[in-house]
């Protein structure tokens, strides 16, 4: 309880029992059946006491209290200590009246995301313990921004926490990063993405569907803005269950979706948006040609309307009406899928310097108490200004000084301040490199890659306040020298994303996005996968192995002894091969593509002659492949 904070304390004490209470619901209660008899003679001393005349001595075996008391009552009447301070009313010795001398550091709080600050006499501390933040002040995530940080990372499928906004005020999520060997997919679950029947009935007109997301709606606002394509499946199975069409042409059906409660879309998945049309009309495949939809034909056989809805502004998909359910006979099933976005258009924001001159500006960045910058960078010189922001006296900067150092410096009155990190690589390697600095009011630290962090704390009563002025500059600086050469990209501040390439795309010496990352993420690619080369981003090409996922980690192939066999049946047979048998050059592991059925294999073997495969087609025509005693492939 010595946090420097006000804490409060009620003493209640009556003939046969004595209770007390600290900090009411948010504390806790003693009690006892001991008595402690006061009267109205009885003496009270707050704080300490002390030896009063010659009969009456005061012990204590604590020591004195030292620190602010207010709000004293007694019997439910406050104490008036004016009056205590012109002695009308008890006495006092070495008090303060009417003033406190103890510092309030923690209001307000500089505690950020919900964390508790406590202090001492001299400074705070705050307690970061389940806040999902980090650093003196809880400013920083623990977690990273997207999927696409975490695969770049080389984290495989998985549940990951992904805060979408760095330092900013939206809270960390769960969710499941699906790393496919393309793509990298953030999914969101809800609270029915199972196919649910819907059986006619007369009591009720329409059918209702609510769906709860396991994100907040700010958190799903945020993956779906900085998402480059998102979807969600909406599929209707009908049986004499119309889904549009209507005699007075309203539609029976309709679903909302979009930010908050959603608006009313009257189009179904795979349609364009407020076509008022379902996919099969778009494909001009409809049952009825006179209908926009296959349920629309008011068949009694099965059918059904399924498809994406992928228009970003109109997800998620947040309620569903149904309203062809109370006729005799009709029967429909619905499904709603998760949603599902890939692309992360803040990760892969770059822009390119190829001149010493050439720089970016934005407007003044305001980071007055907490400041966090975390970017990218690749080079081949070895020093440059990332970037820079000025004000009267103060200002924020942060360079490559040589090939092994990056610098971080800062002035908020108190003097320049520099915090240095060596490395023991080179960074001019052409390879990504990540940089991340912070600063608050308490310290300031610099990180590059994995590298040490390097710190410094800030003056306990120094001047706290950031005060720039000017436009920032990324690149370069106000003076154009000492410009950067290379690629810098993901340049968040507090969170927020610089848009690079949209600036590089009207100012000269710069241009948007930044190919070569293969050089860099190319390693992650496991089992001899090949990297492959993207506008944003890379793959792997697991053909050469006999492995497959995102990273080529997943084995596929099997371990075969002489009397064992692996037997595929096709549901329709086919002519396998249309050529005369060729002999293949030897290799102790290679790939074999057949034209024809594009059959491709990679084995391991140390015996020969060796059966890899055998298809057959009616007993009649067939394909072998095998290994010939003098090691050659033989189809």
């Amino acid at each position: 309880m010595n946090d420097g904070q006000w804490h409060s304390v009620e003493l209640t004490s009556k003939r046969d029992h004595l209770s007390i209470t600290v900090d009411k619901d948010e504390g806790a209660t003693a009690q006892t059946n001991i008595a402690l008899p006061l009267t109205s003679n009885t003496q009270l001393f707050f704080g300490g006491c002390c030896a009063q005349g010659s009969n009456t001595e005061c012990t204590n075996p604590f020591r004195v209290f030292q620190g602010c008391m207010r709000f004293l009552t007694l019997d439910g009447h406050p104490v008036d200590l004016i009056k205590v301070q012109q002695r009308v009313l008890g006495n006092y010795s070495h008090l303060e009246i009417d003033t406190c001398g103890i510092i309030d550091r923690c209001t307000p709080s500089h505690c950020e995301h919900g964390s508790k600050c406590i202090q001492t006499w001299s400074t705070f501390h705050c307690n970061c313990s389940n806040s999902g933040y980090r650093g003196a002040t809880c400013h920083s995530s623990l977690y990273e921004q997207s999927c696409e940080m975490y695969k770049h990372k080389g984290n495989a499928s998985g549940l990951y926490y992904i805060d979408v906004d760095g330092s900013g005020p939206i809270k960390p999520q769960i969710v499941y990063c699906n790393m496919t060997e393309d793509k990298t997919w953030v999914e969101i679950q809800h609270n029915n993405t199972e196919m649910t029947r819907v059986l006619s009935s007369s009591e009720k007109n329409q059918h209702f569907a609510h769906f709860n997301y396991s994100s907040a709606d700010e958190q799903l606002a945020a993956i779906i803005g900085q998402s480059e394509h998102c979807e969600q499946e909406l599929s209707y199975h009908c049986r004499m269950s119309r889904l549009l069409s209507s005699i007075n042409g309203a539609p029976l059906s309709w679903w909302t979706g979009g930010p908050g409660p959603g608006q009313v879309r009257t189009y179904w998945g795979g349609a364009p948006p407020d076509s008022h049309q379902c996919a099969c009309a778009l494909q001009r495949k409809c049952l009825d040609s006179r209908f926009p939809c296959n349920c629309d034909a008011d068949h009694g056989q099965w059918t059904d309307d399924s498809g994406l809805i992928t228009q970003k502004e109109h997800l998620p998909v947040r309620s569903l009406v149904l309203g062809d359910v109370q006729r005799p006979g009709s029967e429909g099933a619905y499904r709603v899928g998760i949603l599902r976005c890939h692309g992360d258009k803040n990760f892969w924001n770059a822009a390119f310097f190829d001149k010493e001159t050439s720089y970016l500006h934005f407007p003044t960045f305001h980071g007055e108490l907490n400041v966090d910058i975390s970017f990218l960078f690749k080079t081949t010189t070895s020093s440059g200004v990332f970037l820079e922001n000025l004000g009267i006296k103060d200002f924020i900067r942060i360079e490559l000084a040589s090939s092994t150092e990056v610098v971080f410096s800062f002035d908020v009155g108190n003097g320049p301040v520099e915090v240095w990190v060596k490395t023991s690589l080179p960074l001019n390697d052409d390879r990504w490199h990540t940089v991340r600095a912070e600063r608050n009011v308490k310290e300031a630290s610099l990180r590059v890659d994995n590298n040490p962090v390097e710190m410094r704390d800030a003056p306990a009563d120094g001047l706290i306040h950031l005060q720039l002025n000017s436009p920032l500059f990324v690149g370069g600086t106000a003076s154009r020298q000492r410009g950067f050469l290379g690629c810098i990209r993901s340049l968040q501040l507090n969170g927020v994303t610089l848009d690079l390439e949209e600036r590089a795309k009207i100012t000269p010496g710069v241009r948007p996005g930044c190919p070569g990352h293969c050089s860099s993420y190319g390693p992650l690619c496991q089992n001899r996968g090949r990297c492959v080369e993207h506008n944003q981003g890379f793959s792997c090409d697991c053909s050469p192995s006999a492995y497959t996922g995102a990273f080529c980690h997943k084995e596929v192939s099997a371990n075969f002894k002489s009397t064992t066999s692996v037997t595929y049946i096709f549901k329709e047979p086919r002519e396998l091969l249309k050529r005369k048998p060729a002999v293949l050059p030897p290799s102790l592991q290679s790939e074999t593509t057949l034209t024809g059925e594009n059959i491709s294999m990679s084995f391991r073997t140390t015996q020969s002659p060796a059966l890899l495969l055998y298809v057959s087609s009616f007993y009649r025509e067939y394909l072998i492949l095998l290994i010939n005693k003098h090691g050659e492939w033989v189809c």
